[in-house]
């Protein structure tokens, strides 16, 4: 029977102590816990056969249970069950744990790019019979019946009023949103801390309290119109902390010695944050803007209540009304015509893919910024 580790430490221990040869020390073998061999794989493609196979019998025959979520649910619980019992057979407790942890590591993002994918796949499928037509990109909604065909009607309106909007958008919050960084990472103190918390808890704000809050301000109180560009001060409400957060978090790890170095040279400390610190956190505040730009270009509350509604194209934002992709969604999906929930399904294939390209970009350059 092979002596555990202990209990060869104390033989040795007694040959040193009556001067006995002493045998040379075997190196302990240790399986790596992450090490995959063709039993493993076998083990793993039979407690996935029997877990479908139980699964089916007892949810689908035995009781009355139905539906494709509840039967990949108790599919996935059962296939960690006999994962884990097949696998104890050959191999210790620490390689059970590390087997089960594995699936569920596996599972999760599994399931969230499985949940992402059908949202892509289903918009686009839904929105294609628009989005085969140029004219659909080409034209607006201005004198188009709901229900006519989608050879007729588009949505560049809405696309006009959603970059026009977003522009006013970040023109107010980037400039607001970097500044509000730079005093809190470099200024401090106790109304630096203030500022943060108010800045932290507006990531969280609901975005129709922020379009109520335009709404009251410059609608009810100073009596704008509903235009563009009050839907742009709604929305620069939502992308302001976004982007103060983001941009102070960057400016949180640019390395001490470089303000450091720059006072020591005798700057000050506006010439240290506008020539040091600015420049070497400059990757890190464009993915700020850009997720600034996606938080704010998909926002539907405020413009609801501050842009208004219109079928027409408008390039002036401070008179008439002006639509979004947003917006344009909203009031043609509720019209309960088939056609019009189409051009809401393209429009939202539009708008989905400008965020996830936004999103996208916000990673390149952050992991550009990583690599340098």
């Amino acid at each position: 029977m092979t002596a555990t580790l202990p209990e060869r430490q104390r033989r040795r221990a007694d040959l040193r102590r009556v001067g006995g040869p002493v045998p040379p020390v075997e190196p302990e073998v240790v399986r790596p816990t992450g090490a995959r061999t063709r039993e493993d794989v076998y083990t793993l493609a039979g407690a996935a056969a029997a877990s479908l196979a139980t699964t089916w019998i007892f949810y689908a025959q035995v009781f009355p249970f139905s539906g494709a979520i509840g039967f990949t649910v108790c599919w996935y619980a059962v296939f960690v069950g006999y994962y884990a019992l097949l696998t104890s057979l050959a191999h210790p407790r620490p390689v059970v744990v590390d087997r089960v942890v594995a699936t569920a590591v596996i599972g999760a993002p599994t399931l969230v790019g499985v949940a992402l994918a059908s949202v892509v796949v289903m918009t686009l499928l839904k929105g294609l019979p628009a989005l085969t037509h140029l004219t659909f990109f080409t034209q607006d909604m201005s004198g188009v019946q709901p229900d006519a065909d989608f050879d007729s009607g588009g949505i560049v309106h809405a696309i006009i009023g959603t970059l026009i909007e977003v522009a006013i958008a970040i023109g107010i919050a980037l400039p607001l949103g970097v500044a509000t960084a730079v005093y809190m990472s470099e200024v401090g103190g106790r109304t630096a801390r203030l500022v943060r918390t108010v800045v932290e808890a507006m990531t969280a704000l609901p975005s129709i309290v922020a379009g109520l809050f335009i709404y009251t301000i410059f609608l009810v109180r100073f009596g704008f119109p509903a235009s563009g560009l009050v839907a742009g001060l709604a929305l620069a409400v939502m992308a302001l902390p976004i982007m103060a957060r983001a941009a102070y978090v960057v400016l949180g790890v640019v390395p001490g010695g470089l303000r450091e170095a720059s006072y020591a040279l005798g700057a000050t400390q506006w010439q240290t944050v506008w020539r040091v610190v600015l420049p070497t956190a400059r990757p890190g505040l464009a993915t700020a803007l850009i997720l600034g730009i996606a938080r704010a270009v998909g926002e539907t509350a405020p413009v609801l209540l501050t842009s208004g509604a219109s079928t027409f194209t408008n390039v002036n934002p401070f008179k008439d009304p002006m639509n979004s992709l947003p917006l344009f969604i909203y009031t043609a999906i509720t019209s309960g015509v088939p056609q019009q929930a189409g051009r809401a399904y393209g429009a939202a294939a539009v708008l989905l893919v400008l965020v996830l390209t936004l999103f996208v970009v916000a990673r390149l350059v952050a992991g550009g910024r990583k690599s340098r």
